[in-house]
């Protein structure tokens, strides 16, 4: 359904040069797009912990970025065969898999993104960075910079995280955060910091991940570079209404003698190393309800990511799901052709929507089966290591491009049908459809 004029590319802005907005550009390029990358930051620095990239989001990277993109990126994640799921207090082992059952390859969000932005820039995709946007041209469309330039292309890709401007525009309201109920201590620091500790001696020897399930919370623990990194992550049930107070923020120091108070009774390994940390973020965990759309009203204003799809820690899938939505992106607007960006942009939304859900709900029952799991032990029935192991596997055999191809002719013939009526189906709340395997299904998922 391409066009084979000889015309210029399809002129894409991406905004954001996060993970997923690397992501894009990455795809978008690989499809034969003019691209460019607006990044509001003046310069990166290695924020944040651990975060997981499965394999299907790794072929996808290979694909694009090659042979060496794909090993750079294996080599900067946890080099384990397992990961071990304890109980709280004694570390007895409940249930052990095999740690690309888990996230895949685990490691620092800082050394994946340094390598996403580095293979981004080898593509010959441009990164401006300190380039801050004040507002969107639906019409254009457009974006307007601080300095009051414009730039125009055919499709504006909002890839700039939970905090989205893009997102506003397409709801065309303000989307406020809600609570979940749960709120995570989160510290990353120099194995050298437990040296000496001979309670934390074997999670130091080699790299590993552990996890200790409680009522109502759980820790992880990671260690990375043989020792030399430790990341812990400590996820509880908020109860008192004063803790559901939403600060979204990567950046809020967490209290250490509330940490303290969170991990009486944990195993003494894992709490001694917890005890010597220097400090630690406290992160709430926000969620936002399902989108409707995806897709501003204009069509040509599209959100990916985290701008769309945010997923719970414990989903460990964030990353490879926005690889994925880049992937279909780029996949649909190579079919559809430059001049049909308004079938392009619908048809993505309504092929992502269903297994974008699946994984965020993934995420949701894990930590469901995790915090409850000791509640059964004490009503005198004993844990089955298949009830608290993670279901990630099936994930990654997808290949979202194939899919994408696979499924084009039915689900873009459903999207041109609407738009032709002028009646977009939404993709969540009364009368939403999601479209799988090219058959329209009801979709009665509900927020995190």
């Amino acid at each position: 359904m391409g066009s084979n004029n000889p015309e210029a590319p399809l002129k894409a802005i991406i905004i954001g040069a996060g993970l997923g907005g690397c992501a894009a550009a990455l795809a978008l390029k690989a499809q034969g797009f003019d691209v460019t990358v607006y990044e509001r930051l003046k310069t990166f620095r290695r924020l944040g912990d651990s975060l997981g990239l499965g394999e299907n989001a790794l072929k996808l990277l290979r694909r694009w970025g090659g042979q060496k993109l794909y090993d750079d990126l294996c080599a900067i994640g946890n080099q384990a065969e397992d990961m071990q799921i304890r109980e709280w207090s004694s570390g007895r082992v409940l249930a052990r898999q095999p740690l690309m059952d888990m996230a895949g390859y685990i490691g620092h969000r800082g050394d994946y993104h340094e390598v996403f932005l580095q293979a981004t820039r080898d593509a010959g995709v441009p990164i401006l960075m300190d380039h801050e946007i004040t507002s969107f041209d639906e019409s254009q469309p457009s974006i307007t910079l601080v300095d009051g330039r414009e730039f125009i292309a055919d499709v504006v890709i909002g890839a700039d995280g939970i905090k989205s401007r893009a997102r506003e525009l397409v709801l065309g309201f303000k989307d406020h955060p809600r609570s979940s109920g749960y709120s995570c201590f989160r510290a990353y620091f120099p194995g050298s910091i437990l040296k000496g500790e001979p309670k934390c001696a074997e999670f130091l020897e080699k790299d590993s991940v552990n996890i200790w399930i409680g009522d109502d919370t759980h820790v992880i623990q990671n260690t990375l570079r043989g020792g030399e990194e430790f990341n812990w992550i400590l996820t509880r049930k908020l109860s008192e209404e004063k803790d559901r107070e939403i600060t979204e923020s990567w950046f809020q120091e967490g209290d250490l003698g509330e940490v303290a108070r969170c991990i009486e009774g944990l195993d003494e390994r894992i709490a001694a190393a917890i005890r010597r940390t220097p400090g630690c973020l406290d992160w709430k965990i926000c969620y936002r309800d399902p989108l409707a759309t995806w897709v501003s009203s204009s069509h040509r204003i599209v959100l990916l990511g985290d701008s769309c799809h945010a997923h719970l820690p414990t989903s460990a899938q964030g990353a490879s799901q926005a690889t994925e939505s880049a992937a279909v992106l780029a996949v649909c607007l190579k079919l559809a052709g430059k001049g049909n960006v308004a079938l392009a942009t619908r048809t993505y939304e309504k092929l992502r929507f269903a297994r974008t859900r699946q994984s965020q709900t993934n995420g949701e029952d894990l930590r469901d089966r995790w915090h409850n799991a000791l509640k059964n032990v004490k009503a005198g029935r004993e844990i089955d290591p298949e009830t608290i192991k993670m279901r990630n596997r099936p994930l990654y055999a997808f290949d979202a491009e194939a899919d994408a191809m696979q499924r084009w002719h039915a689900v873009s013939s459903q999207v041109a049908e609407e738009l032709r009526e002028g009646c977009i189906t939404p993709l969540f709340g009364p009368g939403s459809r999601s479209v799988t395997g090219g058959i329209a299904a009801e979709v009665g998922a509900t927020g995190a």
